[in-house]
């Protein structure tokens, strides 16, 4: 049984609230196809190809993508009158199962994945946010979770500063970096992998936080081990990340484009 992937889709993105207004976060595009796409297919590149998606606002957006995906990604042929349809393939997404539930408009995080519970049948799951794009090795990743037998992996990275960074003694600045290329700490880069009992943390009310109590009482009881990824990784959270990521791909060869 292939290991699903669970993907948060369901915020309101009110920092993007220049894309957002009409569409949900995940429906951003970089280089004319949506940021989630881009997501999918870097799971896909890896051997991942069956998602859930936690549906929330402008939820419909998402479902009726998928719905008409083949028919936006194809050539095809329509008879009319009789609307039979011949599909010319030539994209190359084949074998993708998605899943869309929605998971409710104002639901938070932890409580989107308590909802698709019934969707998972194995012993364990991936789990991302819609709007960040890596070059993790998802395969690593999981073959690391594999060999802890913790309940929960999480992805550490360690972005570029967007800030000057200022050594200081008193009111002396002894050195001053402009965006230093790394940062000591790490922090959540979104692609997890959990056993199942992971739910066990989760609770169905709105206000679940995936990231306040589940995850810290997950680090509490010593069932989170980190995964360090020193490669590429970034989220699309202000119109600033949008831009840049577009200028990524207009370049050419984007970082994150694995396959």
């Amino acid at each position: 049984m292939e290991m699903k992937v669970i993907i948060l889709c369901g915020g309101f993105g009110t920092r993007l609230r220049e894309e957002t207004e009409f569409k949900p976060k995940p429906m951003i595009e970089i280089g004319g196809m949506p940021i989630l796409w881009h997501i999918l297919k870097t799971y896909a590149q890896h051997g991942f190809r069956e998602f859930v998606l936690c549906l929330g606002y402008k939820g419909e957006v998402i479902k009726q993508y998928f719905y008409n995906y083949e028919l936006l990604s194809n050539d095809f042929t329509i008879e009319l009158g009789s609307r039979n349809i011949e599909i010319h393939p030539k994209h190359l997404e084949t074998g993708w199962k998605i899943t869309l539930v929605d998971t409710g408009l104002n639901a938070m995080t932890g409580a989107r994945v308590k909802r698709i519970e019934k969707f998972i049948a194995g012993d364990a799951f991936m789990l991302t946010y819609g709007d960040g794009v890596t070059d993790l090795n998802i395969q690593a990743l999981l073959n690391f979770h594999n060999t802890h037998g913790k309940i929960g992996t999480v992805t550490g990275v360690s972005p570029p500063s967007r800030y000057g960074e200022l050594s200081i003694h008193g009111d002396q600045v002894l050195s001053f970096n402009e965006k230093p290329d790394n940062q000591v700490n790490s922090i959540n880069g979104g692609y997890f992998v959990f056993k199942k009992e992971f739910f066990n943390y989760l609770s169905n009310e709105d206000n679940c936080i995936l990231e306040r109590d589940p995850l810290e009482k997950l680090a509490s009881d010593g069932e989170l081990k980190v995964f360090h990824h020193k490669g590429f990784w970034q989220c699309m959270d202000t119109f600033r990340d949008y831009k840049y990521l577009n200028e990524l791909w207009e370049k050419g060869n984007p970082p994150w484009k694995v396959w």
